[in-house]
């Protein structure tokens, strides 16, 4: 479905969506705890959705509703198929876990996940015991048991390497010990992962550069509230920054999610600024935006990992910003946006929900309206997006496929 967009600012309050990072992760931690788990304040995207068919898929029994989700751990399968949709935090977390049970996993990839790295993660499982094989470019297919040992992941890859192993090796009768060669790209996130460890009774001391893991007991927490989403609300923040009135309740000041940095980025735009975007990654479509109506150049710099999210990030970020009247310019590991103002246009999103988001808040400050093609894209991470976008003012018409 396509949407076409009228430039209007927004008002009003939004409630920042559940954090899809802490929700993958404390979804894991219950199931592979011995009772009964409840998450609240729950939003189901099509990621969540993917990581709970594939918890129940392994044995664990997940009730749940739109904001809820009890977790009840069962007996885990010894065999079982498993559909991650596109979700990378699902099939990145889960290998890893899935080898540690034993169970023989068949992981299930729709979109660009099969194009997605895994490399470093995948050798380091076959270096302790695992044997993976692709019968089709949307099929991972993960046989063996994984054994106790010393483990070594480059910190400069996805930290989604390091949250999975971190999750699998208690699971085993030895102690191992997991290295992280170089600076650790995207640190909050396995911060984040420690933390909800901790809350599971599965404590990992870091040293330099090296995890401790000893073999632990997941010990459920009861009943735990899923914190907002920082990166979500970047882009009712930014909209704000734009010049939108705008309160965005349901965030944490004091959140482990790196994302939080949205708050003074936003200021710094601009002037021949200089952004790291390696540890910020999901920011960069809508500090883009932020970029083209600021005054000057904003350069973006380590950007190599955007290249491999939904989208090639740095092409559908140019796409974006040019498309609207604007002026970016990529290089293979960075993105420079001329803060020259946006005219309007079209938006391709090339299946990105980053990429609608952006569009969509974009269009609050162009001349001329927006068209934002396949705007249900934006189901991966926030379902309810563009309800919240009308409810707060904005103006939309609706173009369907005939």
């Amino acid at each position: 479905m396509d949407l076409t967009i009228e430039p209007t600012l927004l008002r009003g309050t939004v409630r920042a969506i559940a954090s899809k990072s802490a929700a993958h992760r404390i979804l894991l931690a219950a199931a592979l705890s011995h009772c009964p788990t409840t998450l609240e304040h729950l939003d189901l995207s099509d990621d969540i959705r993917a990581t709970i068919q594939c918890l129940k898929a392994m044995g664990a029994a997940v009730c749940h509703n739109q904001t809820t989700a009890r977790i009840l751990p069962g007996s885990f399968a010894k065999r079982c198929r498993l559909p991650c949709r596109e979700s990378g935090t699902t099939l990145r977390f889960l290998l890893p876990v899935v080898s540690a049970l034993g169970i023989q996993g068949d992981f299930i990839m729709d979109g660009r996940l099969p194009l997605r790295p895994l490399g470093p993660l995948e050798q380091e499982l076959e270096r302790h015991g695992m044997t993976f094989f692709r019968p089709g470019a949307d099929c991972l297919q993960v046989r063996g048991v994984l054994s106790p040992g010393e483990y070594i992941l480059p910190g400069n890859v996805s930290s989604q390497f390091i949250s999975g192993l971190l999750f699998a090796l208690p699971l085993l009768s030895e102690e191992s010990t997991l290295a992280v060669s170089g600076p650790l790209q995207s640190a909050s996130y396995v911060e984040m992962t420690l933390e909800i460890l901790e809350q599971f009774g599965i404590h990992i001391p870091f040293r330099n550069g090296i995890f401790q893991i000893k073999p632990g007991i997941y010990a459920a927490s009861g009943s735990l509230p899923v914190e907002g989403d920082w990166s979500n609300a970047a882009f009712w923040l930014t909209a704000s920054h734009l010049g939108s009135n705008l309160t965005v309740t349901g965030l944490q000041p004091k959140s482990t999610q790196g994302d939080r940095a949205i708050v003074s980025l936003l200021s710094e735009l601009g002037a021949g600024s200089v952004i790291d975007a390696a540890q910020i990654p999901d920011l960069i479509p809508i500090l883009a935006v932020a970029a083209a109506n600021a005054g000057g150049e904003t350069h973006f710099i380590h950007a190599q990992r955007l290249r491999m999210k939904e989208s090639d990030r740095i092409e559908s970020v140019c796409h974006l910003i040019n498309g609207l009247g604007g002026c970016a310019i990529a290089a293979q590991d960075s993105l420079t946006i001329h803060g020259s103002g946006l005219r309007g246009g079209v938006v391709h999103t090339f299946g990105d929900h980053r990429i609608a988001m952006a569009g969509a808040i974009a269009a609050t400050v162009c001349k001329e309206p927006v068209t934002i093609l396949d705007s249900q894209v934006v189901k991966k991470s926030y379902p309810n997006f563009w309800k919240d976008y009308r409810n707060l003012g904005g103006t939309i018409k609706e173009h369907t496929h005939e």
